[in-house]
């Protein structure tokens, strides 16, 4: 039997979207920085629909030091060591977010589809925080668009894009890949490439305010796999 040739990506946003690890990024960030640099964090950050990339740049000249890359590098690597010695709090620091299981269940169960991510994190610390709820068995990590590539999201559509072409032999149109996650900046990543934007309004913009950035569909959560599945692939 021949297998179905992919037509269709759909690349998910991780924070807000299919888990809640609100305080846990401030927390790693504040001992990632404390062993690297000696500094205590004074400035929390902005996390929001942001990369790691720019989000550690911004930490580092907030708190006078020059973003080199050779210094993000260090605190990449301390932050990636904090997140690790944290593995086995994490199913009690967070939480899968409601119908996030079964949303890629059942889009994993669509012969054609191909499921990844589009990320802020870096990848380490993206698998982590998906296998602690088990959510990383219907995505193909090694295709995803993470934080550690660009400081501007909408750079990671067309990474994963590519490497998910390179990986299945077909290029994914435009219109066949879909974008989902819950702030203006996953939004406008999707739109930046042309791809179709799914938001969730289960972070900490509203659905009027994810429509107003021009999500084309807008769910209050994944827990209706219907809708999700009508979203994604149209109905």
């Amino acid at each position: 039997m021949t297998s179905t040739r992919p037509h269709r990506l759909v690349l998910w946003d991780i924070d807000h979207t299919l888990v809640d690890y609100t305080g846990v990024g401030t927390a790693w960030y504040a001992a990632a920085l404390s062993a690297t640099t000696g500094t205590e964090l004074r400035v929390r950050p902005d996390f929001g629909g942001r990369t790691e990339r720019a989000i550690s740049a911004d930490i580092l000249a907030s708190h006078g030091i020059e973003p080199t890359e050779e210094m993000i590098q260090r605190l990449w690597a301390e932050l990636i060591a904090v997140s690790g010695r944290a593995a086995g709090t994490l199913h009690t620091d967070g939480r899968a977010l409601p119908g996030a299981a079964e949303a890629l269940t059942a889009l994993a169960g669509h012969d054609g589809v191909v499921q990844s991510l589009v990320t802020g994190n870096l990848p380490e610390i993206s698998r982590l925080k998906l296998t602690t709820f088990g959510l990383h068995e219907h995505l193909d990590l090694d295709i995803g668009g993470y934080g550690s590539l660009s400081a501007h999201r909408p750079d990671l559509v067309p990474h994963a894009v590519a490497r998910a072409a390179a990986k299945h032999g077909t290029d994914f149109a435009a219109d066949a890949v879909v974008v989902i996650g819950d702030t203006p900046a996953d939004v406008d990543a999707a739109l930046h490439n042309g791809a179709v934007a799914v938001a969730v309004a289960t972070g900490t913009y509203g659905a009027d305010e994810l429509r107003a950035a021009g999500a084309h569909t807008v769910l209050t959560d994944l827990t209706d796999a219907a809708a999700v599945r009508a979203a994604v692939l149209g109905p």
